[in-house]
């Protein structure tokens, strides 16, 4: 008789645990649930925060990105003039004209350092997207966590 009453008193007990224990929602004390919807929005509003952040990142790389663009296709239009009058100079530096030859040694610097620019730039570019591929990627990630944080903050609210 004993046996069965410690029996008992054992089943009471485990099944009074799973039943506090699934009212609570997975939690063993009531005041847990409105910390984590705290915590939820908190995460909610600096997820937010970043996105907007990314989002202005994004939109400044891509004007730095086109400023370059634009300054690569400057210098561009540049190397082609130049090299259009170093052939000017050197048709007139055949018909004994000596102040075209020393035109087109100037016009050769100015190949030169055009040339370096033109490099310049097109490394900028590459750098430009570079970080807008990085603040692509932040932005799809603070998205994803806001989604994630208003599920949860959803799950939290209804008990689920």
């Amino acid at each position: 008789m004993r046996r069965h009453i410690s029996y008992l008193l054992a089943l009471a007990v485990l099944s009074m645990g799973t039943a506090m224990y699934a009212q609570t929602g997975g939690t063993t004390g009531g005041t847990t649930s409105n910390s984590d919807i705290k915590n939820d929005r908190k995460d909610l509003r600096k997820d937010r925060r970043d996105f907007r952040k990314d989002r202005k990142d994004i939109n400044a790389d891509q004007r730095d990105l086109n400023k370059d663009r634009k300054d690569r296709n400057k210098d561009a239009r540049d190397l082609r003039a130049d090299r259009r009058d170093i052939r000017e100079d050197r048709e007139e530096c055949k018909e004994g004209n000596k102040a075209e030859c020393a035109d087109a040694r100037k016009d050769r610097q100015d190949i030169k350092n055009d040339r370096a620019d033109l490099r310049d730039d097109q490394k900028d570019i590459n750098k430009d997207k570079k970080d807008l591929h990085n603040d692509r990627k932040d932005a799809r990630k603070d998205k994803r966590d806001i989604r994630h944080d208003r599920r949860d903050l959803r799950r939290d609210r209804h008990g689920k």
